[in-house]
């Protein structure tokens, strides 16, 4: 889950770099003050074809948080989509993780990001299942944090920050203390908000349930894309503010991301959610079908990578 593999070329500020080469100054200003954005993206093989899901909606949602960010693009969108293409093609990957990421490098220190540079760079490697090929089929057990998630008014929420991120690497270090292989994050007013890096979804009485964008939840793209899903599906959707009780009486649950994929959860607190439940089943082989290019009602999500 942890490592990383390396492969030959890095993009970096419109050149292709070797990967040892992409390096960054120490007293950067992002390294020291959060100041950057991100995304992440997969590519997937299907039938001898590589696929990259929900492209443009990515480097869409990566201009939004440098625009909130106040962080100069130097790039378009359309460029960004055109390097991540190029930059696959030329590792010669078939399918791999894709890391963008926009941010204020070395030339001023202080909490001023002004004077700073901004690098856009975009890596990619293998990256199999983000919390492990198991907990795919069996799920995970995890637990809710003591850590509240940060407020819309402090961290937007829409933006997707190195910043934020310091959040979820305190409630992922308490859960793995507790023995659990994820933590569930609430909002200050104490509604479920989501995971570490994922969305949340319950089901109860065959009824699907997420926590609204209202409560603080990133704009998930695998998240709208299982609310896309399920409507086709025909299983009834409430997007509403959850409690943690919501969660212990559930009938299913799981988190989506676009590493996390579409994990099934297997408990949560030690209360006992079972096995992978019907809809939760549904909905991942219907993921992993249309990533896969096997339904042609999503082919506009997929971007089909060129290979020389």
């Amino acid at each position: 889950m942890a490592g990383i593999t390396e492969v030959e070329y890095i993009w970096k500020n419109g050149e292709f770099v070797p990967w040892a080469e992409a390096t960054t100054h120490v007293l950067s200003h992002s390294l020291h003050y959060g100041s950057g954005v991100f995304e992440g993206i997969r590519c997937y093989e299907g039938d001898g074809v590589s696929y990259v899901f929900r492209l443009q909606d990515h480097m869409e949602r990566l201009a939004r948080s440098c625009k909130i960010a106040q962080i100069p693009l130097a790039y378009s969108v359309e460029e960004l989509v055109q390097a991540a293409l190029d930059l696959i093609a030329k590792n010669k990957l078939k399918a791999c993780y894709i890391r963008p990421i926009v941010y204020r490098g070395y030339g001023s220190m202080g909490v001023d990001p002004t004077d700073a540079p901004v690098d856009v760079v975009i890596a990619v490697w293998p990256w199999g299942a983000y919390l492990g090929a198991d907990a795919l089929e069996h799920g995970i057990k995890v637990g809710v944090s003591s850590w509240r998630q940060r407020s819309s008014n402090a961290i937007p929420p829409a933006m997707k920050s190195t910043a934020s991120y310091m959040n979820s690497i305190l409630a992922k270090l308490e859960a793995k203390e507790h023995g659990y292989a994820e933590a569930v994050m609430l909002n200050e007013q104490g509604f479920v908000c989501e995971g570490t890096g994922e969305n949340i979804f319950v089901v109860r009485d065959g009824i699907l349930s997420t926590p609204p964008v209202s409560d603080g939840v990133l704009e998930g793209i695998t998240r709208d894309t299982v609310l896309w899903l399920a409507n086709d599906l025909d299983i009834p959707i409430v997007e509403e503010s959850l409690t943690r009780s919501d969660l212990y009486v559930a009938d299913e649950v799981f988190f989506t991301g676009s590493a996390a994929e579409l994990t099934p959860v297997s408990s949560i607190d030690n209360r006992e959610i079972g096995k992978p439940g019907p809809i939760t089943m549904k909905l991942q082989q219907r993921f992993f079908d249309m990533v896969a290019g096997k339904i042609d009602d999503y082919a506009d999500w997929l971007t089909e990578v060129q290979t020389a």
